[in-house]
Protein backbone atom coordinates (compact mmCIF):
# COMPACT_ATOMS: atom_id res chain seq x y z
CA UNK A 1 0.00 0.00 0.00
CA UNK A 2 2.92 2.55 0.71
CA UNK A 3 3.85 2.39 -3.14
CA UNK A 4 0.32 3.30 -3.99
CA UNK A 5 -0.27 5.63 -1.46
CA UNK A 6 3.49 7.41 -2.14
CA UNK A 7 2.36 6.93 -6.57
CA UNK A 8 -0.89 8.84 -5.55
CA UNK A 9 1.14 11.81 -3.61
CA UNK A 10 3.67 12.22 -6.18
CA UNK A 11 0.77 12.45 -9.09
CA UNK A 12 -0.86 15.19 -6.72
CA UNK A 13 1.99 16.87 -6.25
CA UNK A 14 2.75 17.24 -10.02
CA UNK A 15 -0.45 18.05 -10.91
CA UNK A 16 -0.49 20.73 -8.10
CA UNK A 17 3.07 22.45 -9.65
CA UNK A 18 1.39 22.35 -13.09
CA UNK A 19 -1.69 23.88 -12.49
CA UNK A 20 0.66 26.59 -10.51
CA UNK A 21 2.71 27.34 -13.22
CA UNK A 22 -0.26 27.66 -15.62
CA UNK A 23 -1.75 30.14 -13.66
CA UNK A 24 1.22 31.87 -13.53
CA UNK A 25 1.30 32.24 -17.11
CA UNK A 26 -2.10 33.36 -17.46
CA UNK A 27 -2.03 36.02 -14.88
CA UNK A 28 1.66 37.64 -16.25
CA UNK A 29 0.66 41.11 -16.91
CA UNK A 30 2.40 42.53 -19.82
CA UNK A 31 3.48 46.32 -19.31
CA UNK A 32 2.51 49.57 -20.91
CA UNK A 33 3.18 50.25 -25.04
CA UNK A 34 6.43 51.42 -25.72
CA UNK A 35 6.66 54.05 -28.36
CA UNK A 36 9.66 55.62 -29.75
CA UNK A 37 9.88 58.79 -32.06
CA UNK A 38 13.18 59.87 -33.99
CA UNK A 39 13.14 63.46 -34.86
CA UNK A 40 15.09 64.69 -37.60
CA UNK A 41 15.56 67.87 -39.78
CA UNK A 42 16.06 67.51 -43.37
CA UNK A 43 19.23 67.18 -44.92
CA UNK A 44 20.89 69.94 -46.61
CA UNK A 45 19.27 71.61 -49.43
CA UNK A 46 20.47 72.98 -52.50
CA UNK A 47 20.85 76.43 -51.53
CA UNK A 48 21.70 77.90 -55.01
CA UNK A 49 18.38 79.58 -56.03
CA UNK A 50 17.27 81.54 -52.94
CA UNK A 51 13.97 82.40 -54.31
CA UNK A 52 13.22 78.55 -54.15
CA UNK A 53 10.55 77.54 -51.38
CA UNK A 54 10.64 73.44 -52.26
CA UNK A 55 14.39 72.56 -53.09
CA UNK A 56 15.62 68.95 -53.50
CA UNK A 57 18.73 68.48 -51.41
CA UNK A 58 21.99 68.64 -52.44
CA UNK A 59 24.96 66.29 -52.92
CA UNK A 60 25.92 66.56 -49.03
CA UNK A 61 22.46 66.46 -48.44
CA UNK A 62 21.85 63.01 -50.12
CA UNK A 63 25.01 61.10 -48.44
CA UNK A 64 23.13 62.39 -45.25
CA UNK A 65 19.66 60.94 -46.08
CA UNK A 66 22.00 57.95 -46.53
CA UNK A 67 23.81 58.26 -43.48
CA UNK A 68 19.89 58.58 -41.29
CA UNK A 69 18.75 55.03 -42.82
CA UNK A 70 21.99 53.69 -41.83
CA UNK A 71 21.81 55.25 -38.06
CA UNK A 72 18.59 54.08 -37.51
CA UNK A 73 19.12 50.43 -39.30
CA UNK A 74 18.41 48.79 -35.89
CA UNK A 75 15.73 51.31 -35.07
CA UNK A 76 12.64 49.03 -36.72
CA UNK A 77 10.94 51.96 -37.98
CA UNK A 78 7.31 51.51 -38.33
CA UNK A 79 6.07 54.69 -39.18
CA UNK A 80 7.40 57.83 -41.14
CA UNK A 81 6.09 61.48 -41.40
CA UNK A 82 7.55 64.16 -43.25
CA UNK A 83 6.22 67.35 -44.33
CA UNK A 84 5.26 68.26 -47.52
CA UNK A 85 8.75 69.55 -49.00
CA UNK A 86 10.96 67.94 -50.96
CA UNK A 87 13.96 68.03 -48.98
CA UNK A 88 11.87 66.40 -45.84
CA UNK A 89 10.48 63.28 -48.11
CA UNK A 90 14.22 62.86 -49.61
CA UNK A 91 15.71 62.70 -46.50
CA UNK A 92 13.31 60.17 -45.46
CA UNK A 93 13.24 58.53 -49.01
CA UNK A 94 16.29 56.12 -47.43
CA UNK A 95 14.87 54.86 -44.50
CA UNK A 96 11.07 54.43 -46.74
CA UNK A 97 13.16 52.02 -48.92
CA UNK A 98 15.19 50.16 -46.14
CA UNK A 99 11.52 49.10 -44.21
CA UNK A 100 9.10 49.38 -47.50
CA UNK A 101 7.15 52.15 -45.61
CA UNK A 102 5.36 54.87 -47.42
CA UNK A 103 5.78 58.26 -46.01
CA UNK A 104 2.55 60.23 -44.57
CA UNK A 105 2.49 64.02 -44.36
CA UNK A 106 2.00 66.08 -41.45
CA UNK A 107 1.42 69.48 -41.20
CA UNK A 108 3.07 70.70 -38.08
CA UNK A 109 0.84 74.17 -37.80
CA UNK A 110 -2.01 71.59 -37.74
CA UNK A 111 -0.89 68.69 -35.42
CA UNK A 112 -2.55 67.17 -32.80
CA UNK A 113 -0.48 65.76 -30.34
CA UNK A 114 -2.66 63.43 -28.26
CA UNK A 115 -4.13 62.34 -31.63
CA UNK A 116 -0.93 61.34 -33.22
CA UNK A 117 0.49 60.00 -29.83
CA UNK A 118 -2.66 57.68 -29.61
CA UNK A 119 -1.96 56.47 -33.74
CA UNK A 120 1.43 55.94 -33.05
CA UNK A 121 1.06 53.76 -29.88
CA UNK A 122 3.56 51.01 -29.92
CA UNK A 123 5.23 51.66 -32.90
CA UNK A 124 8.77 53.08 -33.88
CA UNK A 125 8.10 56.64 -35.82
CA UNK A 126 10.30 58.44 -37.90
CA UNK A 127 9.59 62.33 -38.07
CA UNK A 128 11.42 64.74 -40.84
CA UNK A 129 10.74 68.07 -40.22
CA UNK A 130 12.61 71.38 -40.38
CA UNK A 131 14.78 73.49 -38.08
CA UNK A 132 11.75 75.08 -36.35
CA UNK A 133 9.25 72.34 -36.68
CA UNK A 134 11.41 69.79 -35.20
CA UNK A 135 12.22 71.31 -31.86
CA UNK A 136 8.84 72.59 -30.96
CA UNK A 137 7.08 69.28 -32.11
CA UNK A 138 9.60 67.40 -29.83
CA UNK A 139 8.52 70.33 -27.37
CA UNK A 140 4.78 68.87 -27.71
CA UNK A 141 5.74 65.46 -27.39
CA UNK A 142 7.43 66.12 -24.08
CA UNK A 143 5.37 68.55 -22.91
CA UNK A 144 7.63 71.64 -22.05
CA UNK A 145 9.59 74.42 -24.08
CA UNK A 146 13.03 72.58 -23.53
CA UNK A 147 14.54 72.99 -26.82
CA UNK A 148 14.76 76.20 -29.03
CA UNK A 149 14.76 76.23 -32.53
CA UNK A 150 17.75 74.43 -34.54
CA UNK A 151 20.43 76.46 -35.87
CA UNK A 152 20.42 76.32 -39.87
CA UNK A 153 23.18 74.72 -40.20
CA UNK A 154 22.20 72.00 -38.04
CA UNK A 155 21.53 69.03 -39.99
CA UNK A 156 22.78 66.09 -37.48
CA UNK A 157 20.77 66.33 -34.40
CA UNK A 158 18.89 63.54 -33.62
CA UNK A 159 15.90 63.88 -31.27
CA UNK A 160 14.76 60.53 -29.29
CA UNK A 161 11.42 60.80 -27.63
CA UNK A 162 10.25 57.87 -25.85
CA UNK A 163 6.83 57.39 -24.30
CA UNK A 164 6.34 54.49 -21.86
CA UNK A 165 2.96 54.56 -20.44
CA UNK A 166 2.75 57.59 -19.09
CA UNK A 167 5.99 57.90 -18.58
CA UNK A 168 8.30 60.19 -20.94
CA UNK A 169 11.99 60.36 -21.80
CA UNK A 170 13.72 62.48 -24.35
CA UNK A 171 17.62 62.92 -25.70
CA UNK A 172 19.13 65.02 -27.90
CA UNK A 173 22.08 63.56 -30.28
CA UNK A 174 24.15 64.66 -32.79
CA UNK A 175 25.54 62.80 -35.48
CA UNK A 176 28.44 64.58 -38.10
CA UNK A 177 28.22 63.60 -41.61
CA UNK A 178 31.50 62.97 -43.49
CA UNK A 179 29.37 63.31 -46.16
CA UNK A 180 31.14 64.65 -49.77
CA UNK A 181 29.87 68.21 -50.37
Amino acid sequence: MKPKLLSLCLIFLLSLFSCKEETQLTNTEIGPEVTTYYFIRHAEKDRTDPENRDPELNQKGLGRAMHWAEILNDANITAIYTTDYRRTTMTAAPAEVKYDLIRQYYDPSMIDVAAFKADNLGKNVLVVGHSNTTPDFVNKMIGEEKYPPMDDSDNGSLFIVQQIGDMTTDVRLNFNCNCPD
